[in-house]
This record gives C-alpha cells, sequence and structure tokens, in this order.
C-alpha cells in the first residue's frame, strides 16, 4: 500500500460479517498408499534410465510399449496420476507436464534414488529458489514454465510439503489445480469478501492477498479454512518481512470475523536488549512494572527513568544494586548528578537526539527522572519491598531552582500560521495527500477531511480523537435560533476524567456525517481505557487509525498544503499544540471564556491544568493594561493660563501673578500649585481668583494668553478622594482644616462660621480627572 494513497469506499458492500457457511468436506486427490514407495531404484529401473539417458524428455505416456518404459512403471505411473490433475487440453500444458515428469525421472539417474526418497535439500536443488537457479540446474528443453509443474507434480505426491524453500511460485495457480478451480476461488472470494466490506478495497483486485491465502491453504494441505491453525499464521509471521506480516493479520482478522479463530494479537514491538545496568536493578525496574497500575505510556517512563539510574549506579556506584540500599546521602548524590546531566548521559541510544548530545537537560526532563524516582521508592515502600530509610517526597525533592523554571508553557501556534492551517484542512483534496516516502498510510479522503477538521476545530488530544465513537454529533436546536443548531460532540472517558460533551463548530459534525455515510461497516474494537467494544469513528480495514497518522502523514501534508514550515521558534507542529493554540484563542477573544469554562471545554480536571494550555496575548494585556487606567489613577492634569505679557514687559519680576492654575471654579495663582496641600480642597486663599470676578474677566479677555496642561502625582489621600467619592473628600477636608494655606491663614481661619470648609478642586477636567 502506497502511502495516503485516496482510496474512494462507495463501491464497498455494507454489510456486517458473519460466519462462515459449513464447508463441504474434501480429501486429497491422490492416495499414495497405493503405490510402491521404495526409496531404492532397482536394477532394471537403474539400467532403464541408462538406456533411456537424455531421450527421457520424449516420453509420451504410458502408451509407448518400450523395454524401458516398461521397467520404469513403479515410478512412472504416480508422476502419470498426478500429471493428468494438473493439465488441461491445452497443448502447450501438456508439454509442460511431459517435460516436467522427464525432469524428474532424468533427476532420478542422477541421485541413484526413487523420488520418494529425496530430502528438502534435493527438492530445493532441482527446483531452485528462482527462475535463475532452476534454469542454471536443467537443460535447455526444461523452461521456466516447466518450473510450475515440476512444483505440482512431487506437492500431490507428498514428496514436497513445505514450500516455503522455494520462494517464489504460482500459488493460485497450483492452488486451482490440487484443490479444484471453483473451490479455489471461493475460498478466496469468502475471505475476501470480509475484508473488502471493511475497506480493504485490494483484497481481490490486488494479487498479494489471493496469494498469500493460497500459500497458507497450500501449506496446510487443505482448502477447508477451518483446518486452518493459529500456530501455522504465527509461525509464517516470524519469518515473513513486512507487507507479508500486515496481509497474514489481515488474513487472521478475517478468519476471526468468520468464527475460525481468535483474533491476532495486536503486533507489538519488541523490545532491545538492556545495556550498562545490572540484572539486579532491571529485575527490581520489571517488578515494579509489572505491579504498577498507572498507564501503560506512564509504566514506560518511568521504566526508562529507572534504568538511566541504574546506568549511574553501575558507575559511580556498582556496590548498590537494590533500591533497598540507598540511603539519603545517595538520594542528594542522585538529585545533584540529575541536576547537572547533560543530554545523552547515562543513555543506551542518542540517535533520534543525537543533535542535542551535550546541551543541558531542560528542567521539565530534570523533574522527570526525579519524579519518576520517587514514585518507585514510595511504591516500594508502600508494597512492603524495601524499609522506610528515608522519605522519597523529601530526600529526591526537585530543587527549588529547577521548580522556579517550571511553570504554564503553552506551546501556542502564531494566529497566521494557524489561520493557514485551517484554510488548508477545510480545502483539502486528494491531491494534496501524495503518497509519502514511507509507505504505510491509505485512507478514503472523506476520513482524512473528517480527521482533519476535528483535530482543527475541536481541540481534543489525538487520542481522544483517534477513540471517537460512531454517532458522537449530536445537534441541539435553541427556540432563538432554530435554524442554527448546536454542534455537540461525545467525548469518551480521557486521560483525566469521565466522558463529556462539548460544543464545537458544525463545520466538524458535518464532516464527521459525511465521512460515516461512506464508512465502511467495521467491527467493534476494544477501547483500550475503558476496556469497552465500541464502533470506534476512524476506523477501516478493522483498524483504528495508525497512532502516528496524525503527526507522520496528516499534519505535514496539511503544512505542506498551506505553505508553512513543518517546525516553528516552539519547535515541530505536533497534534496536542492546536489543543493549547485553541485554548488560547478562546480566552483571548473579543468575549472571551472564562478559565472555569474553558476548563469544561478542555475537560479537565482543575483549572491549574487549564493555565497550562492558556496564554494571554500581548495584545490584550496591553489592552487590559491601558483599560486598568494605572497612569490616569496616579496622575492628574490641570490646566495652567501663562500672561505672557506680564512675563515680558518685566511685571512678573515685582510681584504681579502671570501663571494661573486653572481649579474649575476659579484660578491659583500660587506659582508653587503642585506643592500646595490644598489643591485637591481649595482653601480659597489670598492666591485664589474667583472666575465670576472682574480680575478674571479681564485676564480671559487678553490676548496674550497661552493655554498649558501641568501634570501632578497625586497623594494617597488625593487619590482616595478621586476614586472613593465624598466620604473620602470629607475626611480629607477635615485633615487639611489646620493646614496654613499659601497665604498664611488655614481653612478654620478662612471660614469659621459652621458648614462645609472648603471648595472641591476636581483637579481639571482633564483625561482622568
Amino acid at each position: 500500500m502506497r502511502a495516503m494513497a485516496v482510496l474512494r469506499p462507495s463501491a464497498v458492500p455494507r454489510a456486517e460479517a458473519v460466519p462462515a457457511a459449513p464447508e463441504a468436506s474434501w480429501q486429497w486427490p491422490i492416495d499414495v498408499t497405493r503405490y510402491d514407495r521404495s526409496p531404492q531404484l532397482t536394477a532394471q529401473e537403474s539400467g532403464a534410465l541408462a538406456r533411456l539417458g537424455d531421450g527421457v524428455r520424449a516420453w509420451p505416456g504410458l502408451g509407448r510399449q518400450q523395454p524401458a518404459w516398461r521397467a520404469l512403471a513403479r515410478l512412472v505411473r504416480p508422476l502419470a496420476d498426478a500429471r493428468a490433475l494438473v493439465v488441461s487440453e491445452s497443448p502447450r500444458q501438456r508439454r509442460c507436464a511431459d517435460a516436467a515428469v522427464a525432469a524428474i525421472l532424468r533427476q532420478c539417474a542422477h541421485e541413484g534414488s526413487a523420488y520418494w526418497a529425496w530430502s528438502m535439500v534435493t527438492w530445493v536443488r532441482i527446483l531452485g529458489t528462482t527462475q535463475r537457479a532452476f534454469r542454471a540446474a536443467h537443460p535447455a528443453w526444461v523452461d521456466r514454465q516447466v518450473r510450475h509443474y515440476l512444483i505440482a507434480l512431487p506437492y500431490l505426491l507428498g514428496c514436497l510439503t513445505d514450500l516455503r524453500p522455494l520462494g517464489n511460485y504460482k500459488r493460485v495457480a497450483l492452488a486451482e489445480k490440487v484443490f479444484g478451480p471453483a473451490r479455489g476461488a471461493d475460498t478466496v472470494a469468502c475471505v475476501a469478501g470480509v475484508l473488502v466490506g471493511w475497506g480493504y478495497l485490494n483484497a481481490q483486485t490486488g494479487r498479494p492477498f489471493p496469494r498469500i491465502l493460497c500459500e497458507v491453504l497450500l501449506l496446510n494441505r487443505s482448502p477447508r479454512l477451518h483446518d486452518l491453525s493459529p500456530a501455522l499464521l504465527e509461525d509464517l509471521r516470524r519469518t515473513a518481512g513486512p507487507e507479508k506480516r500486515s496481509l497474514l493479520f489481515q488474513l487472521q482478522l478475517a478468519l476471526a470475523a468468520l468464527g475460525v479463530m481468535d483474533a491476532p494479537p495486536a503486533p507489538g514491538v519488541p523490545r532491545p536488549a538492556v545495556e550498562g545496568v545490572s540484572t539486579t536493578w532491571q529485575s527490581w525496574a520489571h517488578r515494579w512494572e509489572t505491579t504498577s497500575t498507572l498507564a501503560p505510556a506512564s509504566r514506560r517512563q518511568v521504566r526508562l527513568c529507572l534504568l538511566k539510574a541504574g546506568r549511574w549506579l553501575a558507575a559511580e556506584h556498582p556496590a548498590i544494586q537494590e533500591p533497598a540500599a540507598w540511603t539519603r546521602e545517595l538520594c542528594a548524590a542522585y538529585v545533584a548528578a540529575v541536576d547537572r546531566m547533560r543530554v545523552g548521559d547515562y543513555a543506551q541510544r542518542c540517535g533520534p537526539i543525537q543533535h542535542l548530545v551535550g546541551a543541558p537537560l531542560s528542567p521539565r526532563s530534570k523533574e522527570a527522572y526525579l519524579g519518576a524516582m520517587r514514585q518507585f521508592f514510595r511504591d516500594a515502600q508502600e508494597w512492603g519491598w524495601i524499609p522506610r530509610r528515608f522519605d522519597p517526597t523529601r530526600a529526591l525533592a526537585t530543587p527549588r531552582a529547577v521548580k522556579a523554571l517550571i511553570g504554564p508553557a503553552p506551546r501556542v501556534i502564531a494566529d497566521d500560521v494557524w489561520a493557514k492551517l485551517l484554510w488548508a484542512g477545510l480545502h483539502l483534496e486528494p491531491a494534496d495527500l501524495a503518497p509519502s516516502t514511507r509507505g504505510r498510510y491509505c485512507y478514503p479522503i472523506e476520513l482524512v477531511r473528517a480527521l482533519a477538521v476535528t483535530w482543527l476545530f475541536s481541540g481534543l488530544r489525538a487520542d481522544e480523537i483517534a477513540r471517537l465513537r460512531t454517532g458522537c454529533v449530536r445537534w441541539q436546536s435553541s427556540a432563538e435560533a432554530p435554524q442554527d443548531p448546536v454542534c455537540l460532540l461525545d467525548i469518551p472517558a480521557h486521560k483525566t476524567g469521565a466522558p463529556f460533551t462539548k460544543p464545537v463548530d458544525p463545520l466538524v459534525g458535518r464532516a464527521i456525517e459525511t465521512w460515516e455515510a461512506v464508512r465502511p461497516v467495521q467491527p467493534l474494537r476494544l477501547d483500550p481505557r475503558t476496556g469497552e467494544r465500541v464502533a470506534l469513528l476512524f476506523c477501516l480495514r478493522a483498524k483504528r487509525v495508525a497512532r502516528e497518522y496524525l503527526n507522520h502523514a496528516l499534519i505535514p501534508a496539511l503544512c505542506r498544503k498551506a505553505g508553512v514550515p513543518r517546525e516553528d521558534a516552539r519547535g515541530r507542529i505536533t497534534s496536542h499544540r492546536a489543543r493549547s493554540t485553541i485554548a488560547s484563542q478562546l480566552y483571548n477573544a473579543k468575549e472571551p471564556m472564562t478559565l472555569f469554562e474553558l476548563q469544561a471545554w478542555l475537560g479537565h480536571r482543575s483549572p491549574q491544568s487549564t493555565q497550562h494550555y492558556t496564554q494571554i496575548t500581548p495584545t490584550r494585556l496591553a489592552q487590559a493594561y491601558a483599560d486598568a487606567g494605572y497612569f490616569a489613577r496616579n496622575v492628574r492634569t490641570v490646566e495652567v493660563l501663562i500672561d505672557r505679557e506680564t512675563v515680558q514687559n518685566g511685571a512678573a519680576a515685582s510681584g504681579i501673578p502671570w501663571q494661573y492654575f486653572d481649579l474649575g471654579h476659579g484660578y491659583c495663582t500660587y506659582n508653587f500649585f503642585e506643592q500646595c496641600p490644598h489643591r485637591m480642597a481649595c482653601a480659597r486663599c489670598d492666591f485664589y481668583v474667583p472666575k465670576a470676578s472682574t480680575r478674571a474677566q479681564l485676564l480671559e479677555a487678553k490676548a496674550s494668553l497661552q493655554r498649558m496642561v501641568l501634570t501632578i502625582p497625586l497623594t494617597d489621600d488625593e487619590r482616595a478622594a478621586v476614586e472613593d467619592g465624598a466620604d473620602a473628600v470629607e475626611r480629607l477636608l477635615a485633615r487639611l482644616a489646620d493646614t496654613p494655606t499659601p497665604a498664611g491663614p488655614t481653612p478654620r481661619e478662612l471660614q469659621p462660621l459652621p458648614g462645609p470648609l472648603l471648595s472641591i478642586n476636581p483637579l481639571a477636567r482633564s483625561e482622568g480627572g
């Protein structure tokens, strides 16, 4: 299968797989027990073969009455019976079958024994593993077409049972000759029909699957599916290549659906042998892994951290091989070693991270290594494996300096890049899914579009997307807008919580419904998290969409179509980065979601988890800073009138006022107005000029008047008077009642009568005032 090639399942039958119908009985077409199968040649047989020599190739059948041929009747009769089963009326087939019989008799003369006694090594030498090897072992009159018949004759006679060492041969044609054309075709159609119904369109149209099925039947020496055993398929898988293993996996899936045998186990990746760690420490790590109830991925991660600690022990403290021997001092040494550790230290393989080797470990990596050790020792103590000699939480605590560097850091994709990816996902075409060099992924375009839109708009984890069920989309109409129903998406139980429902863009619902309309009926699959057998949405060919498909195939295709790089300043664009990007955009929208609303939408248990996915944009932060009015809160502006004529003619030097601070209800002529304690509550001292007075009117009529604005910082009491209202103003007036004005008298002396002491000065009619 080519990578990401687009298949259209419109012609796929929508029938559920049903158990296979009872198969007719079948027996081997030749009863070899009625032949003389003596391994040694008689003297007459040896003499007859010697007299015939290469003339044996002219054998026309048993009708020729020659003494030499009559002497070979014991050898010729079984071959003639087998020949009758594999030839038809075609002259070409008869010629090839005759040549095959002649070649076997000729080889009997060379081997000095009957073909009944030949070992597998002899048959492989005669038949060859390739056409070239076959031609080299035979004279020119035995052409390549004869090889097929030369395999069929000893196979029918039971001399050749294991066909695997022969390499390539005509498996389908041989199965038709041995089992009959109709029986072989019906068996292939029965199994291929199940696979085609699941989306394997090449099960009938392509040659690989019929070949592998016929090979299995030939090795089992029966056309009956119920005669097959899982052991035979497992034996074939052990020595097969990747493509053949995939075909055998498909075959066993189909046989399981037909009720012939159990489904095959999920293919696993064998673990490499551990190097540089003592066997005792390895056994402890394995014991913990098989006992812990953490998720499989978490157990594997802790195991890798334990093995790294084991390599550190082997290098620095080889005498320590068991967790019971650890002390507080050793824990402190390990914490210090992790704090100074670099990428590649105490690692078995550094191939994928070769470009990072030698760089300091990130704070999160240090926390992961120490956290794994805390988990291991805490569990070992709780389970009674080792005595409590120290508290792992304190002895293996992450240093404060390291923890200070760890915080919410969502890897948000830039807005312009994300917009291009959205456009690419909404306009995805089959031409955009060109086959990659990996040759592993092959999904219908409807599935790929639904997967892309779900990733771009739903904000789900990759595991949650892969585990969505059929029928997960629901539409809910509202009384306010019945023509625009809300699309609801049912999310299965996930990493941190139970199933929940979230609203998504209607584009997601429409894309999923388009895929469901053409999705072939699939067998129920096991949900690895809940243990239920469910109908997975993104399932094809009886398998869930490949785990790495999103990161290794779909996202690179979207990047190519959008014309954006595969990586940015924050690293590779992966499936999980979409979750942070969508969450941050919802949090920074014009009408943003609150933190608790976003927590429910993402499916988090606590707001702390949500904070790791949200990032306030600098634009919103700047707007919030401006809206907070920090500068306006601490500073006020007042309008100042400058009498230029008084300054220019020198009258200002003689004490004539030249600077007037506009108080709203009057003017203050005190030159150090910003230092006056009564500027917010003017006591109307001798420096005060009411606006209703003749002096103020003459001032405003001057042509030489220049208007300016002066910024004045506020004290805490003045700021409280501005923000808190009348109560704060009254307190300010009472506090200033006995404070002298610039003219000398106090406000109480200036206004001794009962009532309000002063007039309130709003310190200008400007911004923030």
